[in-house]
């Protein structure tokens, strides 16, 4: 019911592929193009560069100074927002606590009456 079908390469690559027939023995694709009369050749191999060449991280008093001060800023920037995170929790904490005890007076003042 269900049989794979093999797509057919409409531009063939020049590449022979053996295809397998249904029992198991392997039969060679017939070729197509003839072999070209061009002389192929492998690209040579690209030496890697001198050490000298590559370029370095040169550190400057002034880049070093803009790295600190930089630093700094974002140390301070993500301090600002865990310390405002952490006052948030703290309030919303303290509001709950005062709702409850508002909430338990509530309902002993009813159960009395």
């Amino acid at each position: 019911m269900l049989r794979p079908r093999v797509p057919i390469n409409e531009q063939p690559s020049g590449e022979i592929i053996p295809v397998v027939t249904t029992l198991g023995t392997i039969a060679p694709q017939p070729s197509t193009q003839a072999p070209c009369g061009c002389q192929h050749h492998t690209p040579a191999p690209i030496a890697p560069a001198p050490a000298a060449a590559r370029p370095t991280v040169q550190l400057t008093p002034g880049s070093i100074a803009l790295l600190v001060g930089g630093g700094t800023a974002v140390v301070l920037v993500i301090g600002a927002v865990l310390v405002s995170m952490l006052l948030a929790v703290a309030i919303t904490a303290g509001s709950l606590a005062v709702v409850a005890v508002v909430v338990r007076s509530i309902l002993t003042t009813d159960n009395r009456r």
